[in-house]
């Protein structure tokens, strides 16, 4: 190509690029260089707004100003109360991150960052639909999986109250395989809750810092792969309507708890419809609707806004290597001989 030729290129590109900015600029919107509305970055979506409405709100969709503003002050004492308090010794619970009283369980809470406010909205809830804030009703059959014995004891396996008999009774979270945080849908945890988005021409990947996992997300129209093929974090698709990206994830292979409800489904049915809107430069909206015939007696829709993280995301180490797997079962082999050895 001659020097010529590569300057016009440049010359057009450059016209290009100044012109989708003034377009961005004359409608407030930010632009990449090709004319998608920009949505990349690092988004921080911690928040003590549970997923389902308490019980005690049931009949309020909204926390008023003053009471937001305690929920905050009381996250903040809580925390100061942690980190200045003397040592404890602790026990194992259902969960690494909380005991019995609400205080965190092996981990310090110097680790824990599950957020001190509620989401900006000042809803009771990130389910917006329903309107009363809760999940739909189950589906028969799955509550009587919920209720099932092997429900139980496996329940009772992730919390410690039982020794593990096979890695099937563990989740993929524990196994570091993948985790229901990254979903999708996208989560609330106790730590790590910050996904990168990235954009290029026909494409955006979105990197959630727990498990360090990454959707490579087509925009050019394709259809999802067969049926035959399922997939951990499942099959999306996107396109844009307006400003706003949308994102049709199907074909999961239902081999972890990928929206709270472990044991119910085998996740072949389950099919997600995600939004990502931002409003402002700080400010990512995102939205999903699950749908499972096989769950729920109907869809159901979760928001969380996202706020800007001028911060980098590190990796994500599970288990430092899945030692933790390894000992897991090893510990629950010494329980079963321990039991034998008293009988």
């Amino acid at each position: 190509m001659s020097t010529r030729t590569v300057a016009g290129v440049g010359g057009v590109i450059a016209v290009m690029v100044t012109s989708l900015s003034a377009a961005a600029h004359s409608t407030g919107a930010a632009r990449t260089p090709w004319g998608d509305p920009d949505l990349q970055g690092v988004w921080d979506y911690r928040t003590v707004t549970p997923l389902q409405r308490p019980d005690a709100q049931a009949d309020k969709a909204f926390l008023t100003e003053e009471e937001a503003a305690s929920l905050e002050r009381d996250n903040l004492d809580r925390n100061q109360r942690l980190l200045t308090r003397g040592a404890e010794r602790t026990a194992a619970n259902n969960q690494v991150d909380t005991r019995e009283d609400g205080t965190p369980g092996f981990y310090n809470n110097f680790w824990l960052d599950g957020g001190t406010t509620a989401v900006g909205t000042r809803r009771t809830s990130l389910i917006v639909d329903p309107p009363d804030g809760r999940l739909p009703r189950l589906m028969p059959e799955a509550q009587r999986r919920a209720d099932s014995p092997e429900a139980s004891r496996i329940a009772a396996t992730r919390r410690g109250a039982l020794p593990v008999a096979s890695w099937t009774d563990l989740d993929a979270g524990d196994r570091c395989i993948q985790h229901a945080k990254a979903g999708p849908p996208i989560s609330v945890g106790g730590y790590n809750n910050n996904v990168q988005v990235f954009q290029a021409p026909g494409y955006v990947a979105l990197l959630n810092e727990q498990n360090h996992d990454v959707r490579i997300i087509p925009l050019d129209g394709r259809p999802h792969v067969g049926s035959r093929i399922r997939q951990w974090m499942g099959d999306s698709r996107g396109h844009w309507e307006g400003e706003t990206l949308v994102v049709e994830t199907t074909q999961f292979n239902g081999k972890h708890d990928q929206v709270g409800r472990p044991l119910l489904s085998t996740g072949e049915n389950l099919s997600l419809i995600e939004r990502f809107s931002r409003t402002d430069r700080a400010t990512l909206i995102y939205e999903f609707t699950a749908t499972d015939p096989t769950i729920w007696v109907s869809p159901w829709t979760a928001q969380l806004p996202m706020k800007r993280n001028p911060d980098l995301i590190f990796e994500f180490a599970c288990h430092e290597g899945n030692y933790g797997l390894y000992n897991i079962m090893a510990g629950s082999r010494t329980q079963e001989l321990a039991a034998t050895d008293e009988r």
